[in-house]
């Protein structure tokens, strides 16, 4: 009986971990989520101690219920609260997503959560614009679920190769930060500005013949 007790108080301090961790990183960006969400599937794949079904549902419950959080922060609260969201934005990312916005809508909440840094200037547009709740709501669901089940599935990956539930980890964790590393570079990249055309030397320019 003590080692049921024991294995169930390791799994549900596992899930709590795992709930707690992605909603504090999608309201206070400062864990990162999909390290946390792709050991946890990592983990469930090596050992008995956690469900993969269980660990991409409180995921994608934890994700949905920060984004509401910070949604309402931008959309509610006073020019201080925006400003602590809009921390380290640039104002020009936001102003380009709020008019992404207008043209896609739905589809640009869905894309915001799955690419890095894209969150953010996402939420803090829909807020501007008011976006309504009823259309939110399904988008930000169907965002984190396949958030949720794109970083589980590197964990799959990782657990699937390594039988040990620590390399598991170390591995899924790694392979999780680079992703986002070279999504990171992508998206810089995409978003980087064409340079303007030099303009032409005075000798260069096409004489005008005299009338």
């Amino acid at each position: 009986m003590s080692v049921l007790a024991a294995a169930t108080e390791g799994t549900s301090v596992g899930y709590s971990l795992l709930f707690a961790g992605v909603l504090l990183g999608s309201i206070v960006p400062v864990v990162p989520t999909g390290a946390v969400v792709g050991s946890a599937a990592a983990f469930a794949m090596t050992s008995n101690d956690l469900g993969l079904p269980t660990v991409v549902g409180l995921a994608t419950l934890a994700a949905l219920l920060g984004d509401l959080v910070t949604f309402t922060i931008c959309r509610f609260g006073g020019p201080a609260a925006v400003r602590w969201v809009a921390r380290g934005q640039h104002a020009e990312r936001i102003e380009e997503v709020r008019g992404q916005f207008r043209r896609y809508g739905w589809q640009i909440i869905v894309v915001g959560r799955l690419l890095p840094a894209g969150r953010i200037p996402v939420l803090l547009a829909a807020g501007a614009l008011t976006y309504p709740w009823r259309r939110l709501v399904p988008a930000s669901f169907l965002a984190a679920l396949l958030w949720a089940m794109a970083y589980a599935l590197l964990g799959v990956v990782s657990g699937g190769i390594f039988d040990s539930p620590l390399v598991a980890v170390l591995i899924a964790t790694l392979l999780v930060l680079l992703v986002g590393a070279l999504l990171n570079l992508i998206s810089a990249r995409r978003r980087r500005p064409e340079p303007d055309p030099e303009p032409l030397p005075d000798d260069a320019a096409p004489a005008c013949e005299p009338t």
